[in-house]
């Protein structure tokens, strides 16, 4: 049995969905907008189809591409990682994880300062990440209280310097938020945990040691029912954190995209069969979608584009590569939130799909039902496979 592999570009959507105006986001069209406003060459994904699946102003239609390729309609109420990623795993959510664009309500923040000993929290806004550290850090540093934020995500995230609360500690806090406080109504998609260092004026956030801390997903998706088969199931990236760790052989956590490549290229090279492969490349949703950076996020395409002929090149007659995105991020719009938009899909080799052009899938969820049928697992997911029936 061959492997299959799956690589979700973080924020990268094609093209605002039918219901985007339900969500503020009906101009956005990530993909559009940057090969449009930035002239980004991507000249190994363009062979693959990339240019097919939507006009793009710099990579042009292939005329034999090597992919199959579509794109695939997000079902889900949501636009978020957690959301986008459990729908490619065959999780379809009918009601949205909670958000809080005018901070937590009391009770959230007293049950968390009451449940780790502390007087208060800071911020308990929606913020920037970056800005978030810059504007709280140095009160945090004289009280030591923490800082809490959200974001247009259903997140709950705690920053805490680490000379004032080491990881671990900042780990125990975000790991009993998650279990005592952010339940029930207010169950978020994540808790996060996000320790930084420096000096005022210069904090920096340390990338590596931050923690996801998901809501655990229902267990009839797309990677336990493939662990429960035998299939061996890896996780590159934030994945896994995105599962709760739930249903993963084995982890493997990145600092950035050129680390999940290699990752992703050293375990193809292993010579491994009947294994599952899930890869999220953050840096484009991370770094540049969210700080409204076009050009960075043409530059971060460029350099996954730049590894695709190596990846290709370990895709063996058996075996199955899926490239897709999870939501969109449009970094040439006036909003640093995620976008509801189609995602792209890429399918190769393009023999094993059913046409060339895949068109337009009902849910994110036809990936989940491709992969299963691939491996010959019985699954009932929403949604179809896109794969060719040689039955």
């Amino acid at each position: 049995m061959g492997n299959a592999y799956i690589i979700v570009v973080d924020g990268l959507g094609v093209g605002a969905q039918e219901d985007a105006d339900q969500y503020g986001d009906a101009d956005m069209n990530t993909l559009g907008h940057v090969s449009e406003q930035t002239g980004v060459k991507l000249p190994n994904l363009q062979k693959m189809g990339i240019g097919n699946i939507i006009p793009l102003a710099s990579v042009p239609e292939n005329e034999q591409p090597l992919a199959a390729y579509g794109k695939l309609r997000e079902v889900s109420a949501g636009k978020d990682s957690t959301t986008g990623h459990w729908e490619i795993a065959g999780i379809q959510l009918e009601k949205p994880f909670p958000t809080y664009p005018n901070g937590f309500p009391e009770k959230v923040i007293k049950d968390f300062c009451d449940g780790i000993g502390v007087e208060k929290a800071l911020c308990n806004q929606p913020y920037s990440g970056t800005d978030v550290i810059r504007d709280y850090g140095e009160e945090h540093l004289e009280t030591g209280y923490p800082i809490v934020y959200t974001s247009a995500d259903s997140v709950f995230q705690v920053a805490c310097h680490d000379d004032v609360v080491p990881v671990k500690k900042l780990y125990e806090w975000c790991e009993f938020t998650r279990n005592k406080v952010c339940i029930g109504e207010h169950e978020v998609g994540r808790v996060i945990a996000r320790p930084f260092t420096g000096k005022p004026g210069n904090f920096e956030r340390i990338s590596d040691k931050r923690h996801d801390y998901s809501s655990v997903p229902p267990e009839n998706n797309l990677v336990q029912k493939l662990n429960d088969s035998g299939v061996k199931t890896y996780s590159i990236g934030k994945v896994a954190d995105l599962f709760a760790g739930k249903g993963f052989t084995q982890y493997r956590p990145t600092k950035s995209n050129a680390e999940g490549i290699s990752q992703l290229l050293s375990l193809m090279s292993a010579q491994l069969d009947n294994c599952f492969v899930f890869v999220n490349l953050i840096d484009t949703d991370q770094l540049y979608g969210h700080r409204l950076d076009p050009e960075g996020y043409a530059g971060s395409l460029e350099e996954f584009d730049r590894a695709i002929p190596a990846i290709v090149s370990k895709i063996r007659e058996n075996d199955l590569l899926i490239i897709t995105g999870d939501h969109g991020n449009d970094p040439c719009s006036d909003s640093t939130d995620h976008s509801r938009e189609f995602v792209p899909l890429l399918v190769f080799p393009k023999g094993r799909a059913e046409a060339e052009n895949l068109g337009t899938g009902e849910s994110f969820s036809n990936i989940a039902c491709s992969v299963a049928e691939f491996f010959g697992v019985v699954s009932n997911f929403p949604g179809k496979s896109f794969l060719k029936d040689n039955s």
